[in-house]
Formats: C-alpha cells, structure tokens, sequence
C-alpha cells in the first residue's frame, strides 16, 4: 500500500516533480510514496522531507512526512519519555557520513544507453533545541570519494553559516566535520537550510553542493501564556445552563503539533461559593467558559471571580507546564425585581391656587441595580384626577414619587381629592415576573381654604361713549365677586391708573362716572380707546385685592377744525406757471369729520381777493398763485378759509406767510431778490458790511499791538542781574537734596578765609549783613585741659559775654555752619569734660552758678530734703 502526497500548485500546472529527500523513499508524479527497499526492520517511525517543483516555475515548496509500520506497536508516550532519551533518540552518538554522490553522466556504447542513476537524497539532520553541549558540537560529517586521490577543502554557506544568524553552524574544512556552535531556540528558529561544498587545494569544484536540512527538535520549554492577566465577562442574571459566559486564551511558543504546544483549561477556583462552588465550567480545548448551573441572581451576587489554568503537554499536570489568570464576571441586571410603594396609603395637603408645589411624597423601594431602566420608576395617577390637577415626578436621585399641582385647584369646589397611584419601571419586567400588589396605593390630597383676591367678571371691560361727555356722566358700573363664598367680605373699590385723571369710581358699589370732557384727539387715548384701571380689595385676613381694566372707547365727533398747510412759501414776483403753491390741510378728527377740505379767500380785506386766487386741485388740495401779472417783493400774509366736511362742517381762517422774490430764469428766488423779500434794502444790506469791516479791523489793530507790546518787553534790559535779582524768587533753607540753582550756596564766604586782602581794601560804607566784618575778632576765652568743676559756670557766662559783644559774630538771619572743619580751633577737645568715677561727687556747687543751672542743682546736688 502506499500513502498520497497532495500538492496544490497556485498556477493549477499539470506537470509536478516530487523529490524525497529519504533514498528509502520515492514520490511518483501522482503523489503515491513508496518504498525503494525492504522496511521490516524498523523499529520507530521515520521521517523525511518531500520537495516539490513545478513544470515552468522556478520556486521550490518543501513538506515533512511521517511514516510508520503498519501494525508497529505504538511508540512510548511523550509523557513518558525522558529528556535525555529523548536527546538520545534524536541525536545518535556517532554521527553518520554524509557522502557527496557520485557523478553518473550518460554514454553510448555498444550496449546502448545506459541509465543515469539518481542522486542520493540527504536525509534531515535533527537538532535538539536548549542542549547542553558541550559546544562545538558535531552534527555530521561530509566526506566526497576523491578525498583519497587529491586534497579537498570542505565548506558550508546559507542562513545559519555565512549568512545570518553567522556562525551557528561551521566545518572543520580538512575533515569535512559539520558542528553546532551553540544551544538552538526552535522558537527562534525551527530549520535552517545549508549547502556543502567541497572544492580541491587550488578552489576547483570536486563535488556538486548538496542540501543540508537541519530541523530543531521542540522541547517543552515555555509555558502558556494568557493574552490578559485578568479577564471581564458578564453573564445575565436568571441565565439558563449552558449559556456562553466568555472566552479566555493562552498561546504556547512551542510547537502546536506536539504535545508540548497543546494547551488545555481548567477552572481552579471559583468566588463566592453561591448558589453552589461551581457555577460555571470550561471548554478544555477552546477556553470557552458557560455556566452549568442555574440560579444567578445580581442582587445576591453580583461578581464571580474565576482563576483559570492553562497546561501544556495536553493539560498532563505531571509533565505540562501551567500558567493561571483572572476571569471576572459580572452578573447584569434585569427586571426581575417590580417597584413596591412603601405604604398602602399616602396623604398631602395643598393651598389652593398653588401651583407647581409638591404636596405628598411617595416613597418605593427596588432591588434592582439602582439608577438604571429596572431600578427607575414611573408614576401614573390611576383615578381621582379627571381634570388633571396634578402630575407626579421622579425624583432622579431616590426614585420617589414627588406628588405637584400642576393646575389650581379652589376649594370652593372640590375640599379633597382621592387618588389611585400606580408605580413601575421604565423598562418592562422581566418574562415570567408579574408585578407585585404593593405597586398601587391611595393618595388622599386636602385643599386649604385661603382668602382669594376679589374677581372682576369681564377683564378687560370695554364701552362705547361719544367723545366730548360732560363731566358728572355715569359711563357703567365696574364690579368685582368675591370668590370666597364661604366668608362674607366686603369689597372696596379704587382707582390705580387714570392716566388724563378723567374718572372717579365709587368705594362701594364700583360705579364709573367723569371728572373731565372726554377726548379723542387726547395724547392718552391710543387706537380711540381709553384705558384705566382699578383695584378691588377685600376685608379678608389678609386682605386680598384684585385688578380690573375698563376700556372706553371714544366714538369721534366733529370737534376740531381744520388748519391749513403749509404756513410758509413763496413765489415768483411776476406771474407765472411756477409761481404757485400747493397747500392742504390737516383735521385731528377721524373719519367722515375730515376732507374733502374747501379752500377759499375771504372777502375782506379786498387786495387779496385782487392779488391772489385759491383754485382746487383736489378734494384735500388747493393751489395758491398770483392773479395779477407783477407783484411787489415782499413778505404778504394771506388768509385763507379752510371748512372740512363734517356735520356740521367746522371752518378756520388761517394766514399763510408768502414771499414774493424776483426769480431767475428757472423760477428760483435770486439771493438778493430773497433778502428784499425778506424786507431789508440795498442801504441796510450796505451798513450791515460796513460795520463787519470795521470790527475786523479793529481786532487786527489790536493783535498787532499786542505784538509790539510783546516784542518791547522782551527787549529792554533789566536794571540789574537777573542773577541778583531775589525779588520774586523763593529760598528753602529746610529742603534736604541738591540741584536747584538757587540753594547753590557758596559755603566759603561763611568760612574763615585764608587771606583778608580784598576784604580789607573794601571801602567803608554801609556794614553788609552777610558777610563777616573785616576787624579783629574777639578773644574768647581758653578752658583749661582739666578744668575744675567748678570752673564751668565762670568759663560759659565769660564765652556768652564775649559773644554777645562780638562784632564779628553773624546776624541771626545768616547761615550758620557748624560742621565746618578749618585750620585750627580755640575749642579743646570735648573729651576733656570727664568726671571723676572714684567715689561720690558733691554737686552743691551747682546751686552758685545762678538760675540756669537751677534744674541741675536739683537733680544733682543735695538739698534740704536730704
């Protein structure tokens, strides 16, 4: 029998060569693997490499294929084989010889053709991964069959030796021996594929290159590891067994089709142990998670926290290698829980017409999760509120039922009302979970009696009245009801606005009458309506008072005349169809008291019926224009009669000032022409310029005098120094600061100066006050070195006496320098005024000196007290 190679080639080509890379082994076109010899002698499975190349395409796909002995006893299990002997059974102790083929070319001879033998195929090389080595470590050795007749230099290229990673594998280049050079990591790199070469001493190719395959050999070194350390699932509660909760995932490094990648789950450990310890379970292959039992209820418990293991080594805890992480489940709400009223009945109270004030709370209670669609409730007033007086309202935070009038209520007509509330959630109740009897309860609603403010039956109350209605007329009686039938009050009546103060109402029974003449044309009545309003208060604790409008409306009479517009025009001095003005009128009365307006001149005086005709236009218009050819310039008042169309019609005789000007070829008044209409003549035009020149004038003459004036005052010179000059100018003598000119002291004229010379040549005359005399100083007198104490009083009273006759001594208004350091001082120094510290001093001396040293005698020198 024979096994089937399947190979699928992307193009869909005809025609695939198979090449087995076992000489023990062949693949035919078809696929079929046979034998080339005899495989009795077997003892384990075997395995090879299966190349596969097709017609046109130059790219190579490789596969691996297992064969074992049909019949053979199955090999040991992996979980009982050894590290080491699985080391050993991989990689034998003697290495085998890998020989290059030899070369089998075709030739003709007198047999014939013969058959060119195929090359030999090296069979995999099988590298455990992690060894110990020690390193190198040989694999293989290559030998070619001319290493006897010359030299040859072996050598191996590909990915692991010349290319990267360089250096895992390499060739002792004389004896043709193949080593690893360090520990292999499948999972970095499960098969490397190699080329040897063998080439004579002077690099001639002896032997075509052959393949070398080495595969890495897995081990079980890396545990599961969990894609999340803690996982979050959520399973609904009241879920029926069975029910998909969540996934969890482990990946392993090594090989997926050995044991030591296949991961397999288990549940460790399961909190909290309720309704039972194992509430749910685990697909061992797939990580799913379901839940095996029923009985999940959020309000009991609401999280489990599940530890799942995963094993390698097909989950064998003995060999596998095992890794846990964290699922926790949430159990989610539904509406299994229906809101109950916390009590059967509930009541309130409520002032009547309050509105949008909460008189009855109702409290529920819902086990569901709070602040969701199962845990908010709804209310709805079930009866007992046909008219709609109130509404109820959630209140978010609590989920109480907040009982608000939303419209008045009087309790004239209803004293209390029965209402049947019924609470529920927003979202449906969960299948199979009827509402409780607890959600419905009675709720009984008290009106408050209040004192209501008085009512005025029509607000606002209109009338119709005829403008011009005497003072004293009774227009209506405006009332108002008080609503509180149950308490008798009396209602009192006053006026609030009254804007043209025509009204007066009466205190007790609400009658209106006038004060005044009713007027339309009023700057008070808008839209022919006159507004005023009035108050109503009751006796009632407290009082209460109520607003009422009463609205007139004023019927039009005939009581304005007319008045023409506009007052002003002008025209042209001589007759002309330009010359002429368009007038109108205008009539505070409203309709039919109003135009068409008649226009005419009246008799007297007589120039005007000669100077000027009226014509009609239309029925509000007229034009006025001369009747006679040329007029005098001039200002002319013209009177004209306006009557309007009322019944009676109303006339008024009204002046229109015209000015008659000469007029340019346009018919517009010339500027001169309209000054003489304006009644000044050429002589008042001409006095009027003369006087404008001479005032201008005048204000020039007198700005050039104040130059003049200006310019002599800055010219003439000053009679002295204006530096000498200190008349107007201020000396601080207490300001600290420097850099004002004017406290610019020259400090050496108060010194004593070294020479006197130009001092002493100064001729005599009046003696200066600020400035030393140039005579002899006074001698003031000398203290000793060590004066006596008693001493003192005789050295101050002869230095103040020589002072006081010092006529070289300063003025009091002069500045006195006392920090001037000169030459020399007549002064000893102050260190000589010690006293003497052995012992007590007597002072009584101090009482000799006289009455300045009185307060010093005092404090020093012993008394009679004493």
């Amino acid at each position: 029998s024979s096994e089937r190679v399947k190979f699928e080639d992307c193009q869909h080509s005809k025609a695939v060569d198979f090449e087995s890379s076992d000489p023990n082994f062949s693949v035919r076109p078809d696929g079929s693997v046979y034998t080339e010899q005899e495989v009795a002698n077997l003892s384990e499975p075997v395995q090879f490499m299966v190349t596969a190349r097709g017609g046109h395409d130059p790219h190579i796909w490789e596969t691996t294929v297992k064969l074992a002995l049909a019949g053979h006893p199955p090999s040991v299990p992996m979980s009982q084989i050894g590290v080491e002997d699985m080391i050993a059974r991989a990689w034998d102790s003697n290495p085998r010889v890998i020989k290059f083929p030899r070369k089998h070319q075709r030739s003709s001879s007198a047999n014939g053709l013969r058959r060119q033998k195929r090359d030999w195929v090296i069979p995999p090389i099988n590298v455990p991964e992690n060894s110990r080595g020690p390193f190198p470590q040989m694999l293989v050795r290559i030998r070619s069959d001319q290493d006897l007749e010359k030299g040859i230099r072996y050598s191996i290229t590909g990915a692991g030796a010349d290319q990267p990673p360089i250096d895992v594998y390499n060739i002792d280049p004389v004896h043709g021996k193949m080593f690893v050079t360090r520990p292999l990591d499948r999972e970095e790199r499960a098969s490397y594929h190699l080329r040897a070469h063998a080439v004579d001493m002077n690099g001639n190719k002896v032997e075509s290159p052959i393949d070398l395959y080495i595969y890495v050999i897995d081990m079980n070194d890396n545990r599961p590891e969990f894609q999340n350390q803690v996982y979050n699932g959520s399973v609904a509660e009241g879920s029926k067994p069975g029910t998909l909760v969540m996934q969890v995932t482990a990946n392993d490094s090594d090989d997926d089709t050995t044991a030591n990648g296949m991961v397999r789950y288990r549940i460790l450990s399961q909190t909290p142990h309720m309704p039972i310890p194992n509430m749910f379970t685990i697909n061992s292959e797939t990580g799913d998670i379901f839940t095996v039992a029923a009985g999940l209820d959020r309000e009991k418990v609401s999280q489990y926290t599940i530890i799942v293991q995963a094993t390698d080594m097909e989950g064998n805890l003995n060999f596998g290698l095992s890794n846990t992480a964290t699922a926790l489940i949430s159990v989610t709400d539904i509406n299994d829980n229906p809101p109950e009223l916390t009590a059967r009945t509930f009541s309130g109270e409520v002032p009547e017409n309050r509105v949008n004030v909460v008189v009855a709370n109702l409290t529920v209670i819902d086990r569901d999760q709070p602040h969701s669609p199962n845990w908010a409730a709804q209310y709805r007033i079930a009866s007992g509120d046909p008219q709609g007086h109130f509404l109820i309202r959630t209140n978010p935070v609590n989920n109480d039922g907040m009982v608000t009038v939303v419209k008045p209520v009087d309790y004239e007509q209803n004293r209390a009302f029965m209402l049947t509330v019924i609470v529920s959630n927003k979202a449906p109740l969960a299948s199979g979970i009827q509402s409780s009897l607890q959600s419905s309860a009675g709720v009984t609603i008290s009106v408050q009696d209040v004192n209501e403010p008085p009512v005025f039956p029509s607000n606002p109350k209109s009338i119709r009245f005829e403008e011009g209605v005497p003072a004293g007329t009774t227009l209506t009686v405006f009332a108002a009801q008080d609503p509180d039938l149950f308490i008798h009050q009396n209602v009192r009546y006053s006026k609030l606005s009254d804007p043209a103060n025509w009204l007066r109402i009466n205190r007790t029974n609400g009658q209106i009458t006038t004060m005044a003449v009713l007027d339309r044309e009023s700057m008070y009545v808008r839209n022919n309506i006159y507004e005023a309003t009035f108050l109503a208060a009751d006796n009632g604790s407290p009082p209460a008072s109520g607003t009422g409008t009463l609205q007139i409306h004023l019927i039009d009479v005939n009581d304005n005349a007319p008045v023409l517009m506009p007052k002003e025009a002008q025209v042209c001095e001589r007759a002309s169809p330009r010359s002429r003005v368009n007038i109108t009128a205008s009539d505070a009365d409203a309709d039919p008291h109003v135009g068409p307006f008649v226009f005419e001149l009246p008799s007297y005086p007589p120039s005007v019926r000669r100077n000027w005709t009226v014509s009609r236009i239309s029925g509000d218009y007229a034009q006025l224009r001369l009747r006679i050819p040329y007029l005098d310039a001039g200002v002319y008042d013209v009177p004209i009669i306006v009557s309007d169309s009322g019944n009676p019609p109303l006339s008024n005789r009204s002046i229109i000032k015209v000015k008659v000007c000469p007029c340019d070829d346009n018919g517009d008044c010339t500027t001169t022409g309209a000054v003489a209409a304006a009644g000044l003549g050429t002589g008042a035009i001409i006095a009027i310029l003369i006087c404008i020149i001479i005032l201008l004038i005048m204000v020039l003459v007198f700005v050039m005098w104040m130059k003049r004036r200006e310019k002599e005052r800055q010219a003439k010179p000053l009679l002295i120094d204006p530096e000498d000059d200190v008349r107007d100018n201020i000396l601080k003598y207490d300001e600290e600061g420097g850099g004002e000119e004017d406290q610019d002291y020259d400090l050496s004229q108060l010194q004593q100066p070294e020479a006197l010379d130009h001092i002493i040549c100064k001729p005599a005359g009046v003696r200066r006050v600020d400035e030393r005399p140039v005579i002899a100083e006074s001698q003031y007198p000398v203290r000793p070195s060590l004066p006596h104490p008693g001493d003192i009083g005789d050295f101050i009273n002869d230095g103040l006496r020589a002072a006081d006759n010092d006529p070289t001594a300063p003025p009091y208004d002069s500045l006195l320098v006392f920090d001037y350091e000169g030459s020399g001082s007549t002064a000893g120094s102050v260190s000589s005024l010690n006293s003497s510290s052995s012992g007590d001093q007597d002072y009584d001396y101090l009482n000799d000196w006289g009455p300045r040293f009185k307060k010093l005698a005092d404090l020093y020198g012993g008394g009679d007290d004493d």
